[in-house]
């Protein structure tokens, strides 16, 4: 493998097409495509300015390294990326890309984040200013994750998630196969017309969560006191721990309520088959 240190590039395609490369403190100044239509890449406490850094880049691995604001969609058309430790100011990162590994890493300007990729793994991510983070994108696993920004994971599919907080109005809009344990999830309308979602010790807010799902299913979660309006026109089963404010024309399925319903609303509007059953203990 050839390796290049302390070196600075610049301009147009300087590393451009290369192969069983390694970079160390190496810095690529502001121009376009430095390493495009590579593969065996790897990079160490290495800084990117310029844009459009790693196209068409087939195998690569990047650690300790930062991403200027400057460097915005830098991961763009590539394959097998795994990213360790890395703080990326760049906007646009990751778009139509499989195979992706991020661990340890910040995205403190997350906007258009993950944008039509596939086979995606995150572990002790943060990502902030991440409007629309993971549109179109699928096959995705996540561990310790938190998120500051509106419309997450519209159109997802086969997701899962650990240990996350999430603050986003409009998550998980019609998004497919998506299970989140131990989570926090903020926003209104979350997962409206979502298909197959699975929520497991969540605690949730926000107003008119979860309607118009089609297989909801909640395993001992509990809702803020602001969540209203809940699984109108959704067929939901399992059980909710704690007091909700009110639930509205559920279609079907059957839920328990261990605690208080504050309304529970059935009305003409209801949806066939209009036999969902509504246990209320407390």
């Amino acid at each position: 493998m050839t390796q290049i240190k302390n070196q600075e590039f610049g301009g147009e395609r300087p590393l451009y097409a290369s192969h069983n490369l390694r970079l160390e403190d190496v810095t690529i100044h502001v121009g376009e495509s430095a390493i495009k239509e590579s593969s065996n890449i790897e990079a160490e406490h290495c800084r990117f300015e310029g844009k459009y850094v790693f196209w068409e880049t087939d195998g690569f691995k990047i650690n300790n390294c930062h991403f200027a604001e400057s460097a915005r969609s830098s991961l763009w058309y590539s394959r097998n990326c795994r990213m360790t430790n890395c703080t990326c100011e760049a906007p646009k990162l990751f778009r139509r890309m499989d195979g992706i590994y991020v661990e340890n890493t910040d995205f403190p300007n997350g906007e258009q984040f993950l944008w039509d990729c596939k086979n995606i793994e995150l572990k002790n991510v943060r990502i902030e200013q991440c409007d629309y983070v993971f549109m179109h994108s699928e096959n995705i696993r996540i561990d310790h994750y938190h998120q500051e920004g509106n419309y997450g994971f519209q159109y997802a599919r086969n997701v899962e998630i650990h240990d996350a907080v999430i603050n986003s109005k409009d998550a998980f809009w019609e998004s497919e196969n998506v299970t989140i344990y131990d989570s926090e999830v903020n926003g209104e309308y979350l997962a409206w017309y979502g298909k197959n979602i699975r929520l497991v010790r969540c605690h949730l807010t926000g107003e008119q969560l979860l309607c118009y799902v089609d297989g909801l299913v909640l395993e001992d979660c509990t809702f803020g006191a602001d969540a209203n309006l809940l699984f109108e026109y959704s067929t939901v089963r399992g059980n909710i721990k704690g007091d909700v404010v009110s639930i509205k024309n559920p279609s079907s399925g059957h839920l328990t309520v261990e605690g208080k319903c504050g309304e529970l609303i059935w009305d003409k509007n209801q949806k066939a088959p209009a036999d969902a059953v509504v246990e209320v203990l407390g």
